[in-house]
């Protein structure tokens, strides 16, 4: 299945298939109960998700959009499971896909715990270099998504990418 940049590929509250990102990038937002949507997690090539719901089925936690073309692989949910009783080696294929989810969180975590704003954006850009270089961070998320990642208020994102421009603009 092809999506382009911004379309939605689960809403949250609903049921459905799995899904392999083959390739793009996936955010998943989250709407709270007064409406405010929260960034919540980025989806990399090669992942399965919803994440939650890869040894039982779950209601999808929050919203997946495109955030550049992007190739998901429909998964049958009754299949997969299906599956996981027949060859129940699959479960540990599972737990290291977790592990590797796990993994990419403790980077999360490395980014804001950065105590100095400017390093958090630093490691923020640099993680996400890995999946759209040459495209700049700020034409795949907003500032107010990029603060929501690191948290920062936009304001403050807003100021240090201004003084990252100002830093390689020739004198």
């Amino acid at each position: 299945m092809q999506l382009n940049k911004g379309e939605i590929l689960f809403r949250q509250g609903e049921t459905g298939p799995l899904f392999h990102l083959r390739s793009g990038l996936l955010k998943i937002m989250r709407v709270h109960a007064d409406g405010t949507p929260f960034l919540v997690n980025i989806i990399t090539p090669g992942e399965i998700i919803p994440h939650h719901s890869l040894i039982s089925p779950n209601p999808y936690f929050g919203t997946a959009v495109a955030l550049m073309p992007s190739e998901a692989e429909v998964i049958s949910a009754p299949d997969w499971y299906r599956q996981l009783e027949d060859e129940p080696a699959r479960c540990r294929e599972i737990a290291l896909l977790l592990q590797d989810r796990l993994r990419m969180m403790q980077q999360r975590i490395d980014q804001l715990t950065q105590v100095a704003p400017a390093n958090k954006l630093r490691k923020l850009q640099a993680w996400f270099r890995l999946y759209i270089e040459p495209a700049a961070l700020t034409e795949v998320l907003t500032q107010d998504e990029i603060g929501q990642l690191i948290g920062l208020r936009r304001e403050t994102v807003n100021r240090l990418l201004r003084a990252q421009r100002a830093e390689t603009q020739p004198r």
